[in-house]
């Protein structure tokens, strides 16, 4: 469920005609207004005893949830779907790699899966590197997205063991929101004049990607690793493709 889901994601937000900025700001925003009412019986208890250790690292998920909304939205914007999630999609990369620091060494099998992974990244998206600097700037967002995202699944489930998802979701979402509600207010960004289809797009990207997506994700933390998690979301990059490919015209190259 959280595959499909966060396979829309890319072909929506690319083919909503609003800032990168904006769109991360309202998928999280109307994610917490969704999330919130099923989490007042609970939040404030399972909160409350988070400690200031469990709020610094909640808060540090939001902000990072924060950074790779702003980074990834806005190489949809420059890049190809395909590429954009393939390169956001090596969060599993860097995950084994913080492990690593953190002295936790991966199998070797692990290691190979990763050459694999890279091997397949540099398949979909090499063809922008000769397309333009805008493309290959867009990869690069991408791959700061995906950093990011590793982050943002690490601290989360340090968090998850503590609280419900929902309280950790309706949390999360919101410091999310508030952050690029501040970016955009400080970078002047379009908030509200947008056009009927783009506010469609941006309900829709909420609800497949952000409810069905993210907040599944949340879930399955407190269950499997985010290493894991992380690996079984490469299976977006086929998926955000076919659907960019069906949709907007971005037919994936024969790699």
């Amino acid at each position: 469920v959280a595959v499909l889901g966060g396979s829309a994601s890319g072909p929506l937000m690319a083919g909503a005609s609003a800032p990168a900025l904006a769109i991360g700001f309202w998928r999280n925003a109307l994610g917490t207004i969704a999330v919130a009412p099923f989490a007042i019986s609970t939040a404030p208890g399972e909160l409350a005893g988070l400690g200031r250790n469990g709020w610094r690292t909640t808060l540090f998920a939001g902000v990072m949830l924060a950074l790779h909304f702003g980074t990834w939205c806005t190489a949809l914007k420059m890049t190809s779907v395909a590429a954009a999630t393939a390169m956001v999609s090596m969060q599993v990369v860097f995950v084994v790699l913080i492990d690593r620091l953190r002295g936790d060494i991966a199998p070797r099998s692990v290691v190979a899966g990763i050459g694999l992974a890279i091997a397949g990244v540099l398949v979909i998206t090499g063809v922008d590197f000769s397309l333009s600097a805008r493309a290959l700037g867009g990869d690069l967002l991408g791959l700061a997205g995906g950093l990011t995202a590793a982050l943002y699944l690490m601290a989360g489930s340090q968090v998850r063991v503590r609280v419900s998802t929902t309280s950790y979701t309706v949390v999360c979402y919101g410091i999310c929101a508030l952050t690029l509600a501040l970016a955009c207010l400080v970078g002047q960004v379009e908030m509200v004049d947008f056009t009927a289809r783009t506010w469609l797009a941006i309900v829709g990207v909420t609800i497949c990607a952000q409810l069905l997506g993210h907040s599944v994700l949340n879930h399955l933390l407190a269950v499997m690793s985010p290493g894991l998690i992380a690996l079984l979301l490469l299976l977006e990059v086929p998926g955000a493709a076919i659907l960019a490919g069906l949709f907007l015209d971005q037919s994936p190259p024969i790699g």
